[in-house]
């Protein structure tokens, strides 16, 4: 049982992103049509892209994700071809036929009025600029395009297993991040996500009897109703126009299906949230139960981290699991009560750790998936009293480590061998890297280092660094080993109770660095009259120490390279009951069995 204090402080001067940092911009207009008999779907986009970078363009690209739900493609290869594939694919995109599959393509493509050429490669469209974009210059690109809705099988798709008609995520031809490090041209196969910040203006036109929620802002309630407003007119004809406007974001997504219930809950600071969920009597009482306790979660992410900033977030039944997208999330449905509120816990806490702090999800799925593992397991111990909330994050990071799959967590998504290790990395060994940071800067220092990083980066693409210096600054701790060791290899933690002596009516404890990362340590001692210390030894390259309560000693730092560390206690052995590497059980050591040494007579061997 872990039990992480969660302490609120009032925050010190915040960081700000470096000087040199730049990130692009970019504007949507769309206006899209979709047939709902065929899944087919037609739309043109105005899309305006100011350069903010330092370097002329001379091409940009999109991507075309729908183009991946096609027999052959790269994402039903490389499903196929791992070991431990994602069952929710498996083999199941090469069974579509040419009516269920997915497909996006552009028409016609102008800038500034001009027509261009470009090319289709799968899910990445390629595009020659007519004239480069200049730094801090902008350029319009006008567009045509269409699709045709897959079948659901990935986060996407029309007709999910839970009868929700479309899922409609990464269905638009999205322009591709340009960074510091470049273009970011990933194949989709499944995985992770990187977008361009901007705004959206959105109009939808579907089916009259179809609800539609997601992304955004709803323009006209008045003329669609369905929850929103009464209807002051009759609306002529078949089909409705949803029109939405979403402001600072850089993806969106919606839902839509006939026979949803949508219901509007009031949340902290006037957000309206909102639910949209299958008119299934077996779910409903869920649905509703789920209502106030989102609106709960979202003041407590707020205090954690800091204010949710828009003023609408959206819950909809569809998709394939639970996924994270600009304002909204698509979960499925019919789950018992805590699995239902245990993904949208995940999913909303998303909405701090990749819709504000939006990290590139291939290069950092540790920070996006870990990050808000996290402080979801934070919210369940502070919320529900679930002390044993961080638990299963260990659980699984050390049966990684036994198994020997594990991947570097710089590792990029696409590129993990097995889903294990992906999954088991990015979202349970991240969550471990902020909990054991926890431990190695005191919890306080965690947490305001975690609301800084928020304020300094709140929309923008915060990098491991950018963490990583911001920690540093409040904590006054050097971190680049703690960076180093466990993101970028697979070192592993592993201290030992080597012997335990009486020496001159004191207790000599000598401890052994097994593993090859090193770590400071918090060492407890147990008396038999019930008396409890804790001796701490700070890791010398920190530089630095956490703060610690006053009843504890700080004894000398522990160089790392020395393998061994001698400290005496200042009692004899036959005072002391236990001895205990880490009492508070947030450091990740892999072998627990050579970190307590009891001294019950006849028992003077370590244990777990």
């Amino acid at each position: 049982m872990r039990i992480f204090f969660f302490i609120l402080t009032t925050s010190i001067a915040f960081a700000q992103p470096h000087p040199s940092y730049w990130q692009q911009h970019v504007d949507y207009t769309m206006d899209v049509k979709l047939d709902v008999k065929n899944f087919r779907y037609s739309g043109t986009q105005e899309l305006v892209y100011t350069n903010k970078s330092p370097d002329t363009l001379n091409r940009v690209f999109y991507h075309l994700y729908f183009n991946a739900f096609q027999p052959g493609s790269e994402m039903d290869v490389r499903s196929i071809s791992l070991s431990d594939p994602d069952q929710r694919v498996g083999s199941r995109i090469g069974s579509l036929n040419e009516k269920e599959i997915g497909y996006l393509h552009v028409i016609s493509l102008a800038q500034d009025g001009e027509s261009i050429a470009f090319t289709e490669e799968e899910t990445l469209l390629v595009v020659p600029l007519a004239k480069p974009l200049a730094p801090n210059a902008s350029t319009t690109l006008s567009m045509a395009f269409e699709g045709q809705v897959p079948k659901q099988i990935r986060r996407s798709g029309r007709n999910s297993k839970e009868g929700v008609a479309l899922s409609m995520t990464q269905w638009y031809p999205k322009l591709a991040e340009y960074d510091p490090e470049g273009w970011h041209t990933n194949p989709y196969i499944g995985r992770e996500f990187h977008g361009v910040w901007g705004n959206f203006d959105v109009k939808l036109t579907l089916h009259k009897k179809y609800l539609v929620g997601g992304t955004g802002y709803l323009q006209n309630p008045e003329e669609v109703g369905h929850g929103y407003a009464e209807k002051t007119k009759k609306t002529k004809g078949k089909n409705l126009t949803w029109h939405f406007v979403a402001p600072n974001v850089h993806d969106f997504a919606w839902a839509a299906d006939p026979d949803y219930i949508h219901d509007i809950h009031k949340g902290p600071n006037g957000v309206a949230l909102h639910f949209f969920y299958k008119n299934n009597p077996e779910i409903i009482e869920n649905w509703k139960r789920l209502q106030p306790d989102t609106a709960k979660l979202m003041a407590f992410f707020n205090r954690a981290v800091g204010a949710y900033p828009y003023k609408q977030y959206t819950v909809l039944q569809g998709g394939d699991g639970g996924m994270e997208y600009a304002m909204c999330t698509l979960i499925t449905g019919e789950r018992s009560y805590p699995s239902l509120y245990g993904v949208t816990s995940h999913e909303l806490a998303h909405s701090w750790f990749q819709h504000v702090l939006a990290f590139n999800e291939s290069k950092y799925a540790w920070m996006d998936e870990g990050f808000t593992s996290f402080i979801d397991a934070l919210g369940e111990q502070v919320l529900n009293k679930d002390y044993s909330a961080f638990d299963g994050s260990y659980r699984s990071y050390r049966g990684l480590v036994k198994s020997g799959l594990e991947e570097p967590l710089t590792t990029h998504a696409d590129r993990f061998d097995t889903n294990r290790a992906y999954g088991a990395g990015s979202y349970s060994k991240g969550s471990v890297f902020l909990s054991q940071l926890g431990y190695v800067l005191g919890p306080e220092m965690l947490m305001e280092s975690l609301r800084q990083f928020y304020e300094a980066f709140a929309f923008k693409h915060p990098n491991a660094n950018d963490f990583k210096r911001i920690a540093e600054k409040v904590s006054g701790v050097q971190l680049e080993w703690y960076l180093n060791d466990w993101a970028r290899t697979t070192k592993t933690i592993d201290y030992a109770i080597k012997s335990v002596t009486p020496k001159d009516g004191k207790t000599e404890v000598v401890l052994e660095r097994i593993g090859a990362m090193g770590m400071p340590i918090d060492f407890g001692v147990l008396y038999k009259n019930g008396r409890q210390t804790v001796h701490y030894i700070p890791l010398q390259m920190m530089f630095g120490e956490k703060p610690i309560p006053e009843a504890w000693k700080t004894e000398k730092d522990w160089a790392w390279a020395r393998p061994t560390y001698t400290f005496m206690i200042d009692a004899p052995l036959h005072e002391l009951e236990q001895l205990r590497i880490d009492p508070s059980g947030f450091m990740a050591d892999i072998d627990l069995t050579n970190n307590v040494f009891e001294t019950a007579e006849g028992n003077n061997t370590p244990k777990e």
